[in-house]
């Protein structure tokens, strides 16, 4: 049995792992990578995933960054079942459509940015609507504990995560050559105090053990507290009368974000004139979801819900669905509070109101959520004093509020805790989703505590499993991580710059306004190699 970590290896994005064994190949999860530029070129290459050449995928829950390239797998020919169950299913359906939507959007953006320099066609989009629609009826929903065979010698059971709604850990069971080997792929783990969906359970135990890594390095703030700091960021804000921004995804977060207003407001610390606006179509389309699946709900939140107390009812509470009604949200004065996505700050319509509030004294960004490398959130979390946005760079001057309780991600202590009654002896621990410094230290967590020493392998390894044994890694260095040839860009910047120098006496006989041009070009340049030192 073989398998290949196509995503999610060493970073937090693009979950994929293809396996080999009783003579198919089949995905656990076909995620989009997300973060910077060469992370998400990732996202092109189609090559290492051979979708022709895969017989089944399994998607533990409908985050795009584990399932955002299943229209991608389609587009280039794979047309065999997807496995999830039924909740995930239907969130699925909206957010590929509202995926593929992003992407002919911004390469219809990119294409007018072409032409108005006089360039090459840009690329493409990672895939549109039309393929995302050839994914639809792809989908088997199963429902968890309910048993699945794709093919003789495999069983599949999905056991509920925890995380958003419909997530699942999947326990797959192999039968091989007369052996059975368990695999246990945990997807994303949530936590126990989840204010809207029911806490993770415990799979059985396994042989191997795939266990998201994200906060192995640390442990949230204490959760009760949650609610309490967003309260002071509106109050921030609201004083000030600026707008309060919140990245948040569509699915999940944007409605315990909602449910977190509503016992804001039950303590009278909402201020009733203050606007609300959920400025994301697929989170209102994904609300109406979750209210067909409250059999999926925590105890607390049903009993809120049998009393007649609706968690998404808010007072000045407006839901957006166009893009007129996006735009006039900043042209409104005073505060409100716009929650919007995509959580990471990397796509839709959040870069709009970042872009008209990061520079204002008195608004807030409030971060409720994981932010991967490379991402503008995740800049913006670390403090960076300016981004770039839509091609024009914008001061930070907003105050940036990060609460780690609204996590849909179990942390340190809590990802132990479900590993506990599964370490056995013999059982082997692959540290997957998280990044290099999370999975260090969660690591060494995991030897102290159970004294298994867990493997992190890195983008495109191989592993090859012969029953409970690890018999060999193949890596693929040169194609995971492309050496960047820094020798060959200095000196073309010191060719270039000496080609400048030569031509200084010219450029002083130049007119007056020609050579004012000309100052403003190298003080970009000039600017440009600052920030690119202050990095270093």
């Amino acid at each position: 049995m073989k398998i290949q970590f196509l995503g999610a290896a060493r970073t937090v994005t693009g979950s994929c792992y293809v396996i080999e064994a009783l003579g198919h190949r089949f995905a656990v999860d076909c995620g989009m990578h997300q973060g910077n530029k060469a992370i998400e070129e990732r996202n092109h290459e189609v090559k290492p995933y051979r979708p022709t050449d895969l017989d089944f995928i399994f998607v533990t829950h409908a985050h795009i960054d584990h399932s955002g390239l299943l229209p991608l797998m389609a587009k280039y020919g794979f047309d065999k079942p997807v496995f999830c169950t039924p909740a995930t299913c239907e969130l699925l359906r909206l957010m590929l459509l509202d995926s593929a939507h992003i992407q002919e959007m911004e390469a219809e953006n990119e294409l007018k940015k072409y032409k108005r320099r006089g360039l090459g066609e840009p690329p493409a989009p990672i895939y549109t609507i039309e393929d995302a629609a050839k994914v639809d009826p792809l989908f088997k929903p199963v429902d968890y504990h309910q048993p699945v065979s794709p093919i003789p010698g495999l069983k599949a059971t999905f056991y509920n995560a925890g995380h958003i709604l419909g997530s699942g850990s999947l326990l797959l069971e192999i039968t091989e050559d007369g052996r059975k080997t368990t695999l246990l792929f945990s997807g994303d783990i949530g936590r126990p105090q989840s204010l809207i969906v029911r806490e993770p359970e415990t799979p059985p135990a396994a042989d191997y053990i795939f266990l998201e890594s994200t906060y192995g390095d640390r442990d949230h703030k204490n959760e009760a507290t949650s609610v309490h700091e967003l309260a002071e960021a509106i109050e921030y804000s609201y004083s000030r009368k600026e707008k309060i921004i919140i990245p948040a995804f569509a699915v999940e977060r944007t409605q315990e974000i909602l449910c977190c207003l509503h016992h804001i407001d039950h303590e009278g610390l909402l201020p009733h004139d203050l606007p609300i606006y959920v400025d994301s179509p697929l989170a209102i389309r994904a609300s109406e979801i979750f209210s067909r699946y409250r059999d999926l709900f925590d105890e607390e939140t049903r009993a809120l819900l049998g009393s007649g107390d609706d968690i998404f009812a808010l007072p000045n509470l407006h839901y957006t669905l166009s893009a007129d009604e996006s735009k006039a949200i900043n042209s409104t004065s005073g505060s409100a509070i716009v929650i919007s996505a995509s959580g990471m700050c990397n796509a839709g319509r959040i870069k709009h109101h970042l872009r008209h509030n990061l520079w204002r004294p008195g608004a807030s960004i409030v971060f409720v959520g994981y932010q991967a490398v490379g991402t503008i959130g995740r800049k913006l979390v670390e403090q960076a004093q300016k981004i770039t946005l839509f091609g024009e760079e914008v001061n930070v001057a907003a105050r940036i509020f990060t609460i780690n309780g609204f996590s849909g991600h179990a942390g340190q202590s809590q990802l132990l805790d479900w590993l506990k009654p599964l370490a056995k002896h013999d059982a082997h621990v692959v540290l997957v989703h998280g990044e290099a410094k999370a999975q260090d230290t969660l690591a060494g967590e995991i030897q102290a505590r159970f004294g298994l020493t867990p493997e992190r392998p890195d983008y495109l390894e191989e592993i090859t499993l012969v029953g409970s044994t690890i018999a060999g890694t193949v890596l693929h260095q040169a194609e995971a991580y492309p050496r960047v040839n820094w020798t060959f860009l200095a000196d073309e910047v010191e060719r270039k710059w000496s080609m400048f120098r030569t031509q200084l006496k010219d450029i002083e006989h130049k007119p007056w306004v020609d050579q004012k041009e000309l100052e403003d070009q190298l003080g970009k340049m000039e600017y440009s190699l600052t920030r690119l030192l202050a990095r270093l």
